[in-house]
């Protein structure tokens, strides 16, 4: 219920002390905000929130569009050369005219006297490796574990008129129209449009594809939309032309990639199909900007689902930490992310999940 993030420096002479930093854990219910600038330690501070968390039994799920967290899959309780040798960089030993098998010697003493020197007994990194599994996701790509985003819209475990749903009908159609550059917010003709076709299916139970959508696009599944007729709120030249470019993306080389791997489940995410606690690192680091933003919604909206599912609690049930928010919660525009993290950051407390966020 404690974690340790160091020891206090001495602001006179700027070396640490003895005195611990113990952080309660109970405290990031009410959510944490890592700021500094460039190289000012932010990254190395979340790791040491998200390693504690694992040695708790607190499942994480890190939204990665750095590419920094996959180094929290490199532990090495034993601290021996062996271990660093695949991860030393050969150019530098030969720049500093030793051999990688040196380096890699040098880099195991460094970080035995480092951890040593901060209460960090080999002992405490072995629970650490037995605690959590480490997964790298990388959506969009066959890089790591894979991760199917699109390659079907399975209705919610929810009741389909629960609160919980209309959040991922939302972030479904939103991350869908993000990633096409179409417009996002949830006023606009096209999200209305195929929100109620999600939103119909799901109600029915049925499991969509994206070929279904385009496919609705082109011969509407109800008449009107609200009072107005579907042609006159959503005009057919304006649905052939969205269709067009759905098509384009589902004929695009690049589509396979978020049809395939594991289903987008935040259940999955945060624990093992054996029940052990997860540390799942979403790496979005090689995807564009318009698929990140894609990914990310997609993903708010899982976890915003997988929250509500949950039964109220005081205690951290778990993380979702998100390096690097810039551009996902603006001070002015309105991302199809934002209001997911407004969302959870006025609502995850009381189910227990902690929400940190870098920038």
């Amino acid at each position: 219920g404690v974690f340790y993030l160091g020891r206090e420096v001495d602001p006179a002479t700027s070396e640490p002390t003895d005195a611990p930093i113990l952080y309660d854990a109970a405290d990031l219910t009410t959510h944490a905000f890592i700021v500094g600038m460039t190289g000012s330690g932010k990254t190395g501070l979340g790791v040491g929130l998200i390693e504690e968390a694992a040695l708790d039994g607190i499942p994480v799920i890190a939204i990665d569009p750095k590419g920094d967290l996959g180094n929290l899959a490199l532990q090495f309780p034993q601290l021996a050369p062996a271990d660093f040798r695949p991860w030393v960089d050969e150019s530098e030993a030969t720049r500093e005219g030793i051999t990688p098998d040196e380096l890699a010697a040098q880099t195991a003493e460094m970080w035995a006297k480092g951890l040593a020197g901060h209460d960090q007994p080999p002992e405490r990194i072995a629970r650490l490796a037995e605690a959590a599994d480490v997964r790298i996701y990388t959506p969009g790509s066959a890089a790591g574990l894979p991760v199917s985003v699109l390659g079907s819209l399975e209705p919610p475990t929810d009741d389909a008129g629960s609160e919980g749903c209309r959040d991922r009908v939302d972030a479904t159609v939103g991350g869908l129209l993000t990633l096409m550059e179409s417009d996002a917010d949830a006023t606009a003709a096209e999200h209305v449009f195929l929100s109620q076709v999600v939103s119909e299916a799901w109600q029915r139970g049925e499991t969509l594809a994206v070929e279904d959508l385009i496919k609705a696009l082109l011969t509407p599944p109800f008449e009107t939309l609200g009072v107005m007729p579907v042609d006159d709120f959503f005009p057919e030249r304006d649905r052939k032309k969205l269709a067009m470019t759905l098509n384009g993306l589902v004929a695009s080389p690049g589509f396979a990639a978020w049809t395939q791997g594991r289903p987008l489940d935040a259940d999955r995410l945060f624990y093992g199909p054996d029940g052990k606690p997860q540390v799942s690192v979403m790496s979005i680091g090689h995807l564009d900007d318009a698929e990140r933003l894609f990914f990310v919604t997609r993903l708010l909206g899982e976890v915003l689902a997988w929250m509500r599912r949950q039964p109220g609690t005081g205690a951290l049930r778990a993380i979702l930490y998100m390096d690097e928010i810039f551009g996902y919660l603006p001070p002015t525009g309105n991302p199809a992310s934002k209001q997911l993290l407004l969302t959870l950051l006025k609502q995850a407390r009381a189910f227990g999940l902690g929400v940190v966020l870098a920038t």
